[in-house]
C-alpha cells in the first residue's frame, strides 16, 4: 500500500467513525430522528442492531477528534481553526446559549437551567456542532482527490523516507557526516514546505533551516518547544557538514535522525 492510499484509507476511517459518532449522539438526543434515518438505512431488525452497537460518544470522541485534526492539518489547514471553534470554548462567552454552546460543553455534562429549572441549553446543542465537523472532513475527501499539491506534498513524504533510510545505512557503516548532512537537508525541503503551505515567505535568497524555524515561529505556525527542538538539530547538522575541527559523536547523529521523523510527523 502506497502512502497516499493509506492516506485515503485512513481518511475514509474517520469519515465512517464520524458517522457512528454522529448516530450516537442524535440515539441521545433526538430519539425519533435515529429511527427515521435508520429505516431509511435498513430494517427494524437491523436498526436494533446498529443501535446495540452505537460507540460512546464521550468516550471516543477525543480519538476522533485529535485524529481528525492531525489529517485536517495537512490536507485543509485552511479549515482547522473552524474545525477546532466547534470544540473549544469562544474566547468571549459572557452566557452560554444555543448558539455558543460547543462539543466541549457537552462533555463535560453542561446543562444550563433558567430560575425556574427549565433547561435552557443542554447537550443536545452539541448535535450541529459535531455535525459541521464531520462536514469539514467530508469536504477534505474532496480536496485530497482535487488537489496535485497535496499529493506532491505526499509523495514528497515517500522521498524523505528513503532519504532518512539512507542516513541510517550511512550511520551503520559509521559515516556519520553524510548521515547528518542528509538529515539537514530532509529538514530544510521540510520546513520550506510547511512554510509554503501555510503562506509563509522570506526574503533570503538562500535560507537556511534557522530562517525557517523562525518563519514558522513568528508565523505562530510551531510552538517555542518545536523552534528549540528544531535549532537543536540544526546545530548538529552544521557539525556534520562543517569540517571545522569539531567531529560528530555517533549519539548526536543517532539522536538527529530520531528527531527528524519527529519533526516530520509533527510539523505540517
Amino acid at each position: 500500500m502506497t502512502r497516499i492510499d493509506k492516506f485515503e484509507a485512513d481518511l475514509n476511517r474517520l469519515i465512517r467513525f464520524g458517522e457512528e459518532l454522529s448516530t450516537a449522539l442524535l440515539h441521545e438526543f433526538n430519539k425519533k430522528q435515529f429511527k427515521f434515518r435508520s429505516r431509511e438505512r435498513s430494517s427494524d431488525d437491523d436498526a436494533k442492531t446498529i443501535e446495540s452497537n452505537l460507540p460512546d460518544f464521550k468516550q471516543e470522541y477525543q480519538l476522533w477528534y485529535s485524529e481528525t485534526l492531525a489529517l485536517l492539518k495537512q490536507v485543509l489547514p485552511d479549515r482547522v481553526d473552524d474545525f477546532k471553534s466547534h470544540y473549544e470554548y469562544p474566547r468571549v462567552r459572557k452566557a452560554i446559549r444555543f448558539e455558543n454552546y460547543v462539543v466541549r460543553d457537552y462533555l463535560q455534562g453542561l446543562i444550563i437551567k433558567d430560575y425556574y429549572e427549565q433547561v435552557i441549553v443542554d447537550g443536545s446543542a452539541a448535535v450541529p456542532e459535531f455535525e459541521q465537523q464531520l462536514v469539514i472532513l467530508k469536504s477534505a475527501k474532496s480536496t485530497f482527490r482535487s488537489s496535485l499539491f497535496d499529493i506532491r506534498t505526499i509523495l514528497q513524504a515517500d522521498l524523505f523516507d528513503t532519504e532518512i533510510e539512507s542516513a541510517q545505512a550511512f550511520l551503520k557503516a559509521g559515516f556519520l557526516r553524510p548521515a547528518g548532512a542528509i538529515c539537514g537537508v530532509v529538514i530544510e525541503k521540510h520546513l520550506k514546505q510547511v512554510c509554503e503551505n501555510h503562506k509563509l515567505s522570506i526574503r533570503k535568497k538562500h535560507p537556511t533551516i534557522s530562517d525557517f524555524n523562525d518563519t514558522l515561529k513568528s508565523g505562530n505556525v510551531i510552538e517555542v518547544s518545536q523552534w528549540r527542538l528544531i535549532q537543536y538539530l540544526a546545530d548538529i547538522r552544521n557539525i556534520c557538514s562543517h569540517n571545522k575541527g569539531e567531529e560528530p559523536k555517533k549519539e548526536q547523529v543517532e539522536d538527529l535522525i530520531a528527531r527528524t521523523k519527529i519533526v516530520l510527523k509533527t510539523i505540517f
